[in-house]
């Protein structure tokens, strides 16, 4: 099995699933090492897995990994609205490139692929709605991440219609848990407290998102390689939507501060509303479901870890929240 972007926050985690749930599987893992890929996340796996220091953008690294494996996973993105709002040239690069190149290796060896996208593509929804996404919405992007992400989506589409490939498709809700960068939301707000600064919550707070834990996202991606219908898009969700003054009251909570300790700051731009998706699919066609039921118990595990692996989120925190100071977030 070939993992693009395994040293990111889902990919490693990934990584650390097959070699536990699969130790017969060949592991060749490839990541570029921005910022955002940590070889560290593969510290306890890495002498069971081959790891290739490599850029998606690179099609003759990709020709040669692919042609070695028998399935690929690719999670290898660009993936920080805020960053991409910044400056989207490495989100074009990497997201629509480096997707098309791989489809093309793909195309060429007759691979199976599994391609990683998100929620985001679907722009967002009403926050006094019932509504959620279903594999069936409508392509509404907000940010150049998701335009990106979209992109890439219909790249996989438009190959396994016009070619043959065998592919399949995940759109995940907001992940949390072990190993995810502290820029984003549940890390920042966890490594602040750790660090003895406030959270800070963009806008009023009120966005909603529904949060899936990695190990659940990551379990729906194994039941999809397994039994999934190629060509087919499947919603992975866990079904807990808060909006974010909600996650940090509960943070809060869990780590014995006032629910009230938390700042609010200055609103990203095109700040989508709500995030919802309708997992139906994956969980009747292929009997999953997710194991962190309880937020709070998700929560509790992931503040636990970043607890205990302050050698592993410290070395990110001062250049993370210089940047965020500068953006005045």
């Amino acid at each position: 099995m070939l993992i693009t972007g395994g040293a990111g926050f889902i990919g490693a985690n990934f990584a650390h699933h097959v070699r536990r749930c699969h130790p017969g599987y060949r592991i060749i893992l490839l990541d570029a090492l921005t910022y955002a890929g940590n070889r560290s996340s593969l510290r306890p796996i890495i002498d069971h897995i081959e790891f290739v220091h490599g850029d998606v953008r690179d099609a003759d690294v990709l020709d040669r990994l692919v042609a070695a494996s028998d399935t690929v996973v690719h999670f290898a993105a660009e993936s920080h609205v805020d960053n991409s709002l910044l400056d989207p040239a490495p989100f074009v690069q990497t997201n629509l490139v480096g997707t098309f190149n791989l489809l093309e290796a793909v195309r060429r060896y007759d691979r199976r692929l599994h391609h990683i996208s998100t929620d985001e593509v679907f722009g967002d929804l009403p926050l006094d709605s019932d509504e959620r996404f279903t594999e069936l919405s409508r392509y509404d992007p907000s940010s150049p991440y998701a335009a990106t992400k979209a992109g890439s989506d219909m790249l996989v589409r438009a190959w396994v219609r016009s070619y043959g490939v065998r592919a399949t498709i995940s759109n995940c809700a907001n992940n949390y848990g072990p190993y995810q960068h502290v820029e984003k939301f549940i890390p920042r707000q966890i490594t602040n407290v750790l660090a003895g600064d406030r959270p800070k919550v963009y806008g009023r707070g009120d966005n909603v998102r529904e949060w899936t834990h990695v190990d659940d996202h990551n379990t729906a991606i194994d039941a999809i390689l397994r039994s999934g219908r190629m060509g087919e898009t499947y919603l992975v969700g866990s079904g807990q939507e808060c909006d974010n003054r909600q996650i940090v009251r509960l943070i809060l909570e869990l780590m014995g501060r006032p629910a009230d300790d938390f700042d609010l700051v200055t609103d990203r731009p095109g700040h989508d509303a709500r995030y919802a998706n309708d997992s139906d699919k994956l969980r009747t066609e292929l009997g999953w479901k997710p194991r962190y039921a309880d937020l709070s118990a998700g929560l509790a595990g992931t503040i636990d870890w970043y607890r205990r692996n302050g050698w592993w989120w410290k070395p990110q925190k001062d250049a993370t929240e210089e940047r965020y100071r500068r953006l005045g977030r």
